[in-house]
């Protein structure tokens, strides 16, 4: 089971002069941070955005054609090498290749994300963009990083990012709704329980929530979405660097996430109602009618 608290999670500022001070700081408490006034132009988000979500709604035989993920392209469900497997499905980009999209075939128009009056050139133009800008705040976070620690050489993280045999990849998850995501009342797994192997992962939501955290204490604390900030994940690599200041966190997508009530607003009370998923309530609600209590399945007790 897992709990919301927003104000569990430190936010970084990265224009103020205390950010590598807090970076530290979350990196030794948490392995996680959120980052705000981030230097990404949230023009270019928006856009990549949009384009993503024009190609995660193509015919499946359409998405085929971007890959197969080996391990660059197009893939679904399974999410890893020895048959993990989850409700998702992605693209799978290097970004250290200027970009060469030959991955995906001779022809590399097979790589638009979207209608076929738009121009490729203008979604590559977009992606390198914002890769280039992502890559540029991926760069000055691990910089912060050692100025914090006081290690001597400011680029001693960074400069394996900026190295040209580097492997970092940019990745675009869609978890589907889908309405037998909930079987007996457990939640479908969109990204199972893991650390990142890599330095730091750089994420960012568009307004979903099911991300969660595992905290020291053994519990697991939900994210809440934030569209205009990243999160930031410690990795193993970093762990093992730093040898074990910064812990990597361990951290899972729930694709289909329970309702429950905002424990700021309990005060301590107990919770008027079960947990449900959104697709719980759906289902219950088919044949109901409009003067019925929808909330009448999940009430714990009646409502005073």
């Amino acid at each position: 089971m897992a709990s919301t608290f927003s104000s569990i999670i430190p936010i970084v500022d990265l224009s103020k002069p205390d950010a590598k001070t807090l970076i530290v700081n979350a990196c030794e408490e948490f392995g996680f941070f959120k980052v705000i006034n981030h230097g990404v132009p949230m023009e270019a988000i928006s856009q990549l955005e949009t384009e993503a979500l024009k190609f995660f709604s193509l015919p499946l035989n359409e998405k085929e054609k971007v890959g197969p993920p080996n391990p660059f392209g197009y893939g679904s469900k399974r999410i890893g090498p020895n048959g993990d497997v989850g409700w998702v499905e992605y693209l799978l980009l290097n970004t250290n290749q200027e970009h060469d999209f030959s991955l995906y075939g001779k022809n590399p128009e097979k790589f638009r994300c979207h209608v076929k009056t738009e121009p490729v050139s203008t979604n590559l133009c977009l992606l390198n963009s914002y890769m280039c800008s992502v890559k540029k705040m991926a760069c000055d976070i691990l910089e912060l990083m050692a100025e914090g620690l006081k290690i001597q050489q400011k680029n001693a993280f960074s400069k394996l990012l900026r190295d040209k045999e580097s492997d970092s990849v940019f990745r675009v998850n869609h978890y589907p709704a889908c309405p037998e995501l909930a079987v007996n009342g457990q939640n479908m797994i969109g990204f199972g329980e893991h650390t990142d192997p890599q330095i730091i992962s750089l994420l960012r939501s568009n307004n979903t929530s099911g991300l969660q955290i595992y905290l020291r204490d053994g519990s697991w604390i939900s994210v809440p979405p934030d569209h205009n900030s990243f999160f930031i994940n410690v990795g193993d690599s970093l762990q093992v660097m730093t040898n074990g200041r910064f812990r990597s966190v361990r951290h899972r997508v729930f694709a289909n996430e329970k309702i429950t009530p905002l424990p700021s607003l309990m005060k301590g009370k107990e919770s008027l109602y079960k947990e449900f998923t959104w697709f719980e309530y759906k289902n219950s609600t088919f044949g109901s009618r409009l003067a019925d209590n929808r909330l009448g399945h999940f009430e714990r007790i009646a409502a005073s």
